[in-house]
């Protein structure tokens, strides 16, 4: 069984809510390709992870986004080492960073206003730019 995952001091994923599954992966491994099943699927039922406030909840649902399976759960592969262990060990990392990620509040925008040089410095470029064109354009023989 998998042993918890643990985020910081205060969140933690507990081993009921991890599911690992091994499988064979594509890439590296020479003779072993075809014979050891080295990459990992890591499900995470999202539900169970323990000290998230609900707008953690919200921003970790939104940062998962489409990785979730038909159940719901987070599904995480890793296949980047020949050994199964690491695999798994980067794919536990990869859950903690994502619900690392959704932890982070994001900072409020404070909508600014652009400063009265920089609507005037416009204003006079659209004015000159209007003279260029108007001396461009073809004097008719009424003027």
């Amino acid at each position: 069984m998998a042993e918890p995952i643990e985020v910081t001091s205060s969140v933690r994923v507990p081993a009921s809510a991890l599911e690992v599954n091994a499988v064979r992966a594509s890439g590296p491994g020479g003779q072993n390709v075809n014979k050891v099943s080295s990459r990992i699927e890591l499900y995470v039922e999202l539900s169970a992870v323990e000290g998230l406030d609900d707008d953690a909840r919200l921003r970790l649902d939104r940062l998962v986004g489409r990785q979730r399976d038909r159940t719901g759960r987070l599904r995480v592969t890793a296949q980047e080492s020949r050994d199964q262990h690491r695999n798994l060990a980067r794919a536990r990392e990869k859950v903690s960073e994502l619900i690392a990620a959704a932890l982070v509040v994001p900072k409020k925008r404070r909508p600014t206003r652009p400063s009265r040089s920089s609507l005037e410095k416009r204003l006079a470029g659209k004015k000159r730019d209007a003279r260029i064109k108007n001396a461009r354009r073809a004097k008719s023989e009424d003027d």
